[in-house]
C-alpha cells in the first residue's frame, strides 16, 4: 500500500479541503455501515474526530481483492487510499473515490455487538469497552474533552494557577465518613492495639488513610499562598447509592481565591458558567446538535438561556418563603432549616424565575464547618448555584478566616482536631478572606448534553458492585 499523509475525516468534512480535491489521500478509521451492489460499494467510515462519516466509494469490479471486500463489514477497521472528490449524494461535501483498502482488523457480523442499531443505554453500560465507537458516546466524550479544555482555559486566561491535590489523604473535607480506605495491611490478619482496634499506625502511611472526597481543604493552602487556584481532579465517595444521579468516582472542579467574598464567589461562579457553556455552542455544534435530535429536542434552547440571563440572587430564607407560599404541595415539606431538595430547587429555577438561581445565606447546622458565619450567628455565608433540570450544580462558600471561630466549629460538629490541625493553622499565620466553590463536572455533563443517567457521560462509570472495566 502506498504511503500517503493521513487525514482525519473532521479536516476533510469540517475545514477547507478543497486544496485536496482530485488528489490521493488516505483516511483511515472503523466501518460505520457498508451497502451497495455486485458493482459499487458504499463504506461510512468514521475516525472519531467527528461525528459525521466519510463515504468511500469502491469499485468492485475494478478492485482485485474481493476476499478483502467481504471482510470489509460493520465494525472493521481499515485504512483507505484513494481520490477526494466532489460527492454526488445528498449529506457531504466530499467523498473517497478508493484505489487500495488495507485492513487492519476485522468484526465478525455475527459477533460484533455494535451489528445493529437501536440499543438502549443500559445494555451499552454493559460494554463500556465497546460503546465509544456509537455515536451517543462519541459525542458526549468529544463534549467531555471540550468541557475540559475549556476549564483549563478559562482559568488560565483569568491568573489562576492549576494545583494538584492528593487523592489519598486523612482527612474528610465534607464531613461525609463514606470514604474508600487506603490500606496495605493484611486485612484477613490485621494488627491490632491494646482495645483490639486495627493499628493503623503500622500501616503504610502510618495513620488511617482513605481516597478524596474532595481537594478543598489542600486548595485553600494553595490559595493563601498563590491568591487563586484551581483543582480539577478525580474524587470518591462510597456510598451505596443505585441513583440516575451518584457515582463512586467522580471528577470535581473546585477554585479558591484569596481576598474573594461571598459576592466576589458569586461572580465567578456564574461567569465560569457561562463560558463554558457558550464555548461548548461555539466548538461542538454538530455534537450537541445530534444530542438533542436524540435525547434533548430542548437542549440549545436551554443552554442559550443559561449564557443569555443574568443569574438570579436570593438568600435561603426568601427561598423558603417562596417556597411555602407557593401552592406547591412537595414530596418534602418545606420549613426553615431544611436542606433543599431537587424539587424545590427546580421549582425556584422552572417555575419562580425561570432562570439560574444562586442561594446564599443558608443555616449553619444544614452547612460544613469552614464556611465563615454571618453576624446573625444562625447561617453562613454559603451559596449554591440552581440550574434547571439539574437542581443544585455548584455549591461554594466564603470560608471562615478566623481561627476562634473556626475551631468552635470543629468543636461542635465533633471534628478530631489532629485530622484538621494543618488547616486551622493556616488561620494563625497570614489568615486572610477567601472563597471557593466546588463544580461537578459529570453534573455540569448531564446538563449540557441532555443525557439522563450520571454513568452515561463518564467513559467507564463506577458505582456499587460496577467496576468491571
Amino acid at each position: 500500500m502506498i504511503r500517503l499523509q493521513r487525514q482525519k475525516v473532521f479536516d476533510l468534512l469540517k475545514k477547507d479541503s478543497s486544496h485536496l480535491l482530485n488528489k490521493e489521500i488516505n483516511v483511515k478509521g472503523w466501518v460505520r455501515t457498508r451497502r451497495g451492489n455486485k458493482n459499487v460499494a458504499f463504506i461510512a467510515l468514521n475516525d472519531g474526530s467527528i461525528i459525521h462519516n466519510l463515504q468511500i466509494v469502491v469499485d468492485v469490479n475494478a478492485f482485485q481483492n474481493d476476499e478483502l471486500l467481504r471482510k470489509v463489514t460493520t465494525g472493521a477497521c481499515i485504512s483507505v487510499n484513494g481520490k477526494l472528490v466532489a460527492s454526488q449524494g445528498k449529506g457531504q461535501a466530499v467523498e473517497v473515490q478508493a484505489s487500495e483498502i488495507h485492513l487492519y482488523g476485522t468484526a465478525d457480523p455475527e459477533k460484533y455487538p455494535l451489528q445493529k442499531k437501536g440499543h438502549t443505554l443500559e445494555f451499552l453500560r454493559e460494554i463500556a469497552h465497546l460503546r465509544p465507537r456509537t455515536n451517543t458516546f462519541g459525542a458526549v466524550f468529544r463534549i467531555r474533552h471540550a468541557l475540559s479544555f475549556a476549564i483549563h482555559r478559562f482559568f488560565n486566561e483569568n491568573g489562576f494557577f492549576y494545583l494538584h491535590t492528593p487523592i489519598i489523604t486523612g482527612s474528610d473535607a465534607e464531613g461525609a465518613g463514606a470514604m474508600f480506605r487506603v490500606t496495605t495491611l493484611d486485612m484477613q490478619n490485621p494488627p491490632l492495639d491494646e482495645q483490639g482496634k486495627v493499628d493503623y499506625s503500622q500501616d503504610f502511611f502510618g495513620k488511617e488513610t482513605n481516597l478524596t472526597v474532595s481537594g478543598q481543604l489542600e486548595g485553600e493552602l494553595g490559595a493563601l499562598a498563590l491568591s487563586n487556584i484551581y483543582t480539577f481532579g478525580p474524587t470518591f465517595r462510597a456510598e451505596n447509592s443505585n441513583t440516575s444521579r451518584h457515582l463512586s468516582e467522580f471528577w470535581m472542579i473546585e477554585p479558591e481565591m484569596a481576598f474573594y467574598d461571598i459576592h466576589d464567589n458569586m461572580d465567578l461562579a456564574e461567569s465560569f458558567l457561562k463560558y463554558l457553556i457558550r464555548y461548548l455552542l461555539e466548538h461542538c455544534d454538530d455534537d450537541l446538535a445530534f444530542l438533542e435530535k436524540m435525547y434533548d429536542k430542548e437542549l440549545t434552547a436551554r443552554l442559550n438561556m443559561i449564557v443569555g440571563k443574568q443569574f438570579e440572587r436570593i438568600t435561603y430564607t426568601d427561598a423558603v418563603e417562596i417556597l411555602e407560599n407557593s401552592g406547591r404541595t412537595f414530596e418534602y415539606p418545606v420549613k426553615w432549616g431544611i436542606d433543599l431538595q431537587a424539587e424545590h430547587e427546580r421549582y425556584l429555577v422552572e417555575q419562580e424565575f425561570k432562570r439560574p438561581v444562586i442561594i446564599t445565606d443558608y443555616p449553619k447546622d444544614i452547612k460544613a464547618f469552614y464556611m465563615k458565619l454571618n453576624d446573625d450567628g444562625k447561617t453562613v455565608r454559603a451559596m449554591d448555584v440552581l440550574f434547571p433540570k439539574i437542581g443544585e450544580i455548584v455549591g461554594g462558600s466564603q470560608r471562615e478566616e478566623t481561627y476562634e471561630k473556626l475551631y468552635g466549629r470543629v468543636k461542635e460538629m465533633g471534628i478530631h482536631e489532629e485530622d484538621v490541625w494543618w488547616y486551622l493553622e493556616t488561620r494563625k499565620f497570614g489568615t486572610a478572606p477567601h472563597s471557593g466553590f466546588g463544580l461537578g463536572f459529570e453534573r455540569l455533563m448531564l446538563f449540557v448534553t441532555g443525557m439522563g443517567n450520571i454513568r452515561d457521560v463518564i467513559p467507564f462509570p463506577r458505582a456499587p458492585q460496577s467496576a468491571e472495566f
